[in-house]
Parts: structure tokens; C-alpha cells; sequence
């Protein structure tokens, strides 16, 4: 079997699916390893190292994707809806499909590749169970992004983080707010502090308290009883209208002293909710800046607009897209992992064992034998049942 690495064509996606040091554990479990020209020389991979540990690599794409069984990418249709057509009609019937797909969101997208007879993973769709732990990537690429929020928060701030004493005073730290402690929001939190700042987060989930009080911010509880917090897989519940209206009224008295809000809540396959509107965000103090983590799924904040600055009223709203990209070295590294360890649990002695027992190959599973399989997708279609 061939595995292909595809050189990502969305513009300024800098990642690519597989790094040279992983070559060697896919050609291990049997398989001959294709890289297009260029794939990782963006994330400082280049095509000599990739020729260096075993991998092939080629300049004609449309002759990579003919010969492919298996297609390694990082964003691939629905993640990146305007991937092109013919890359998908150069890949034979049966061939596999592998990488972020925003299935749920796209599934028309979904169904098209059905039809051409692709079986598709997707691997946002990894459940968070011990076993998938070194296959979650959506775990490591938001990871990435909590890091770089807050570097970006920092950078557009007028004040500096940490408190400093210097002969000309004292400077005194600035606070940041982090909204929603997820695996983004943590290592948000974790960067936050060691810059200097003071911080303090919010999640709907109580049992998140510990973990952000143990990197040492202050966990804010608003007096609002919470309806089921925590939906399938770790991720925070959808609520009603009413729990967030009550929810911005409570924030808002809490946003007026801060600096730098953060804002992380996404509800998979859904619109991000509105955490923060235009009104709250004009009580914000001048100079403040929010950074929604959640601009491509809508945003966090009524004034956010995807891949734009917005200056209101004396206040910066970031909505900063594929911030994973910002560092694609490491970013790369971290994704190359998870996909390496997914692949050898489909690839056995160089031949497909797909195992629809299996509880992580049956999760990640989105379209198979001409037919979309993934329930959530269905039910995105209207055929559910």
C-alpha cells in the first residue's frame, strides 16, 4: 500500500500531515511512503530528509494522488472547502482519505466524497479516551493555539504582562481572562502565568476548578445553575438562549477590570456561542483586547470577524484563523504523531485491517463503500434512524 503526503494548497497553511523522523514507523508497518515536492518545507521539513529516512519523493501530484491508497493531509475537504475537484478524481475508488474534514459542518462535502467511493477519516472526530490519547489532534493543535492567543493578545496590548520594578515605578501586572478552560484554554492559562499576568478563566464545567486553580489562576463561578455541562467526548454542552443571556450578564461585570479576555467555547458541529456582545464589549477598559479562538466557527464576540482586527471604541477584537499554522514546526511534529499512530492501527503488515469494532476506527469513521456511515454527519444530512 502507498501512503501519500499531500503539500497543503490552503493558502498560508504552513503544516504538513507527516514529518521525516515518522517515515520510518509507516514503511515499518509495510507501507511505501510518497511526499509531494515542497510538502514540509513551509514547517522546515525539507524533501532531502524526507529521502533521507526511506520516503519517495515526487513532483507530479496528479501521479501521487493516482497511485495513493492512503492520502495523509492536514486539511482536507470541509476543513478546506475550496479543495480542488480534481485532486479528488485523480484518487482511485477505495482510496483513503485521512485529516481534518469539519465533517459535522460539512456534510454535503461528506456525501460528495462517498460518491467518489473515498473512505474517509476524520480526525477531529478521535473520542477522547485513554487509548486515542496519542491520536487526539485536536487536542494538540488546540494546545498550539492557547499558546499562540496569548502571544498574540500580548503582542496587540498596550501594557505589558508581568509586574515589573524598575527605577521609574512600579509596573503592575495585567490581568488576563480566559473563557473556557479546555485543553486551548489551559494552555492559554499556562502561558498567561508564565508571562507575568494576573489570571483568571470561566468554564461552564465546575470539574475543570482544580485544573485551572492548580496552574495558578482564579476560577470564576457565576451564581447560574448550569444545565448538563459536559457533552459527549469532554467538550462543553450546548445551552439555551436563556443560561446565555444570563451567562454575559454575570461576565460582564467581570470583563470591566481586565486586559486581555481570551476566548475558546466551541460546541462541535455547531456555531460558537456569543460569550460576549457589542454591549459588553464597550465596557471593556480603552486599550483591552479580546482574541476569539472561535472567529472561524462565527466567534465568541458579536464584534469578532474571521482572519480580521477590529478596532471598537477604543478596544481591539482579534479573530485570528489556523493560528496552529503560526507554528508549524512544532505544530507538524505534533499532527505527524497523531496520524502516524491512527494509520497503524488501520495498517497491519502493509495491508488494511479495518476493524468497525474498533471503538476509534468506527468513531473517526465518515464515509465507507459508497455510503456516509458517522451518525452525527446522517443526522447533519437529515437521514438519521
Amino acid at each position: 500500500m502507498i501512503a501519500a503526503v499531500l503539500k497543503e494548497n490552503l493558502p498560508g497553511e504552513k503544516r504538513v500531515a507527516l514529518i521525516p523522523k515518522n517515515v520510518g514507523l509507516l514503511t515499518k508497518a509495510g507501507l511505501e511512503v510518497l511526499v509531494e515536492a515542497g510538502a514540509g518545507a513551509a514547517s522546515l521539513h525539507p524533501d532531502a530528509e524526507y529521502e533521507k529516512e526511506g520516503a519517495q519523493v515526487e513532483a507530479d501530484r496528479g501521479a501521487l494522488l493516482a497511485k495513493a491508497d492512503l492520502v495523509l493531509t492536514v486539511r482536507g475537504p470541509g476543513a478546506f472547502p475550496a479543495f480542488p475537484a480534481e485532486d479528488l478524481d485523480r484518487l482511485k475508488s477505495g482510496a483513503i482519505l485521512i485529516g481534518f474534514l469539519e465533517p459535522v459542518a460539512e456534510p454535503e462535502t461528506m456525501q460528495a466524497l462517498a460518491g467518489r467511493g473515498l473512505t474517509a477519516f476524520s480526525m477531529e472526530l478521535v473520542p477522547r479516551i485513554t487509548r486515542a490519547q496519542s491520536m487526539d489532534a485536536l487536542s494538540s493543535m488546540a494546545n498550539i493555539a492557547g499558546y499562540e492567543a496569548v502571544l498574540l493578545g500580548a503582542k496587540h496590548s498596550p501594557k505589558m504582562f508581568p509586574m515589573q520594578m524598575t527605577a521609574a515605578g512600579t509596573i503592575t501586572p495585567s490581568k488576563v481572562f480566559i473563557l473556557g478552560a479546555g485543553v486551548a484554554g489551559l494552555q492559554a492559562i499556562a502561558t498567561a502565568r508564565r508571562l507575568g499576568a494576573v489570571v483568571e478563566a470561566y468554564d461552564i464545567r465546575p470539574v475543570v476548578k482544580e485544573q485551572v486553580e492548580s496552574l495558578g489562576a482564579r476560577f470564576v463561578e457565576l451564581e447560574i445553575e448550569t444545565e448538563v455541562a459536559e457533552g459527549k467526548g469532554g467538550y462543553a454542552a450546548a445551552q439555551s438562549d436563556e443560561f446565555y443571556r444570563r451567562q454575559r450578564e454575570l461576565l460582564a461585570k467581570h470583563l470591566e477590570s481586565v486586559d486581555v479576555v481570551i476566548t475558546t467555547a466551541a460546541v462541535p458541529g455547531k456555531r460558537a456561542p456569543i460569550l460576549i456582545t457589542t454591549e459588553m464589549a464597550e465596557h471593556l477598559r480603552p486599550g483591552s483586547v479580546v482574541v476569539d479562538l472561535a472567529a472561524e466557527k462565527g466567534g465568541n464576540c458579536e464584534l469578532t470577524r474571521a482572519g480580521e482586527i477590529v478596532e471598537h471604541q477604543g478596544i481591539t477584537v482579534l479573530g485570528p484563523e489556523n493560528l496552529p499554522s503560526e507554528a508549524a514546526f512544532h505544530a507538524s511534529q505534533m499532527y505527524s504523531k497523531n496520524i502516524t499512530t491512527f494509520v497503524e492501527l488501520l495498517v497491519k503488515d502493509g495491508s488494511l485491517a479495518l476493524d468497525l469494532d474498533d471503538e476509534i476506527i468506527k468513531g473517526t469513521l465518515v464515509t465507507h463503500e459508497g455510503s456516509v456511515v458517522h451518525p452525527a454527519v446522517l443526522k447533519a444530512l437529515g437521514q438519521e434512524g
